[in-house]
């Protein structure tokens, strides 16, 4: 995918070992990042927290270059260079595949966390939660069957 950063790729450092679960695939995931819980202000439709130690991950890759460019700011104002823009490389069909069969436990995860905590309700996560699991049960799958057609393997 041709994602037209330039200089900015220098900020997404984030390694692929490093992602988190929850990702979405596409180009951009959250690795090995630190949980400030802040990016959500720059990329509120892209940006979740979870997993094990709440860190940042992608729940909802860019569709248009003002969502790339939510995404770089995130990547930009993030300490510890956590995020990834590579995914498309390591997204193989049968990797996207999987992770399609695999949409019920990010459901279960989603589902069963307790979003009321007042600094998640500023910024908006209960919302954003609902929102990734109305994409794992629409348009997602769209989504997936594009990229796991494109995805390099």
């Amino acid at each position: 995918m041709g994602l037209g950063l330039g200089p900015a790729r220098e900020v997404l450092q984030g390694s692929w070992g490093d992602r988190i679960w929850l990702n979405v695939p596409g180009p951009f995931y959250g690795g090995e990042t630190d949980t400030c819980r802040t990016r959500r202000r720059s990329a509120p439709r892209h940006v979740l927290y979870g997993g094990q130690y709440l860190t940042e991950y992608v729940y909802r890759q860019p569709r248009r270059p003002a969502d790339t460019a939510r995404l770089v700011e995130v990547a930009t104002d993030h300490p510890v260079l956590g995020y990834g823009c590579d995914g498309d490389s390591h997204w193989t069909p049968v990797a996207v595949r999987e992770r399609w069969r695999d949409r019920g436990r990010i459901t279960e995860y989603l589902s069963a966390h307790d979003w009321d905590d007042v600094g998640w309700a500023r910024q908006g996560v209960a919302t954003a939660g609902r929102d990734y699991e109305s994409c794992l049960a629409g348009s997602l799958a769209a989504d997936l069957r594009i990229r796991g057609s494109t995805s390099s393997g």
